[in-house]
């Protein structure tokens, strides 16, 4: 791929949202209206993932076009919206499997972030 991803568009701010208050109200909601229970639900609401990189993958290949078919179908604002559900999809998957997904999540993070860039990162708030 030679052509270079365009950047972002400029937006107004998004309202104050905090993220894992937002993951546990849509992991209750999707408790209260999912129409399979117990281990098969929660196995679905995993392989869910699944269907929203596939999502990704479309919307890449429709705004490269590399479908000739099909032509330029999806932006790049696409490709960045998909990215975003998994993001969701994955975080409520692991809310899911763990109550405590916020620590589990900031745990990995830190050994990601420990073993790709070596000493953590200095919080500038801390003076």
């Amino acid at each position: 791929m030679s052509d270079p991803l365009p950047p972002p568009p400029v937006t107004p701010p998004a309202p104050a949202v905090d993220l894992w208050d937002a993951v546990d109200d849509l992991c209750a909601w999707l408790d209260e209206n999912r129409p399979v229970e117990g281990r098969e639900g929660l196995l679905l609401r995993i392989v869910k993932l699944s269907e929203e990189v596939g999502e990704v993958a479309e919307a890449v290949i429709g705004a490269t076009g590399q479908n000739p078919r099909k032509g330029t179908t999806h932006t790049w604002d696409d490709v960045r919206s998909e990215l975003c559900d998994v993001a969701v999809t994955a975080l409520v998957a692991l809310r899911t499997l763990s109550p405590d997904a916020r620590e589990v999540f900031a745990r990995h993070l830190a050994r990601v972030t420990q073993r790709s860039l070596g000493a953590p990162r200095r919080d500038p708030s801390d003076g």
